[in-house]
């Protein structure tokens, strides 16, 4: 099968990735060109269609518009800038990863673990995302979606709320609402793209399809996301659980989560690809 990597599109920081990506694939059999349309499978950097990204929407609408398949590259979250997702025809809950009710062989090898459910919190942390990636696709626009939210959220709770902005998609102003407050991600030092995320008496974290959610999910804070997230089959779907939110057991989800991305390495022995119907 002939694969071909859209390596203009891609991050600054995606050269080491495309090069594994070449190697694992090259290693099944498949044959790997760059920037061509004429191939069975392109492969792209993500689907935020911003910055040296944008290009890549027209690679993924003329192949999805036909039916075929797009194999996805994405940051991690996991380990970040560590280990990378890699699915096909989306990202997050959206993407095909491979098989399911896997084993907790990889989740251990991960270091991931599980923090008991919370049952104690301060605030309500909503988390907002990029809106020009094809994961907010079909939203209303953030700034309406922000308030929303909170309106929803004041039906059934009186608690403090923070809205913790997108580090690279702020809100074009901050309304001014009782009981709301706004907060500006930092950047790590010594990092590519990572930011100040720390859970700090969250009683809740609301996130559409991101990132916290898992993460939230992982610390032991009930989380609220959208259909898309990863996060969604142990996450709670409903506002008005607010107060009173689901904590299930989180195990499986845990081992099948821990198959959603890996190393360099392992991309390079053509493990992920491995997992995949092409």
């Amino acid at each position: 099968m002939k694969f071909s990597m859209f390596t203009k599109h891609g991050a600054l920081i995606s050269p080491d990735i495309f090069n594994a990506i070449r190697q694992g694939l090259t290693k099944l059999g498949h044959t790997v060109t760059e920037n061509e349309m004429d191939c069975d499978i392109p492969v792209i950097w993500s689907l935020l269609w911003n910055g040296r990204m944008m290009r890549n929407k027209s690679v993924w609408d003329h192949f999805r518009n036909k039916n075929k398949n797009v194999l996805v590259v994405e940051v991690g979250g996991i380990q970040r800038n560590k280990t990378w997702k890699i699915a096909l025809n989306g990202i997050n809950r959206k993407g095909d990863f491979g098989p399911i009710n896997n084993a907790g062989d990889r989740a251990q090898k991960l270091n991931l673990q599980l923090k008991p459910w919370r049952q104690q919190g301060d605030h309500i942390l909503i988390c907002l995302q990029h809106d020009k990636s094809e994961q907010w696709s079909g939203c209303k626009p953030l700034l309406e979606y922000t308030i929303e939210t909170i309106t929803e959220l004041r039906k059934y709770t009186n608690r403090r709320i923070i809205v913790r902005q997108h580090p690279r998609c702020p809100l074009q102003q901050q309304p001014v609402l009782d009981n709301v407050f706004y907060q500006t991600p930092k950047m790590i030092e010594n990092t590519y793209d990572d930011y100040d995320l720390e859970f700090n008496n969250e009683w809740a974290v609301v996130s559409w399809s991101s990132n916290p959610g898992i993460h939230a999910v992982l610390n032991g804070i009930p989380a609220f996301v959208g259909p898309q997230s990863l996060a969604y089959d142990v996450a709670n779907h409903d506002f008005s659980m607010i107060e009173k939110p689901l904590m299930p057991d989180r195990a499986q989800w845990l081992n099948d989560y821990a198959y959603t991305e890996w190393t360099v390495e392992e991309i390079a022995q053509g493990t992920p690809f491995s997992r995949l119907t092409f």
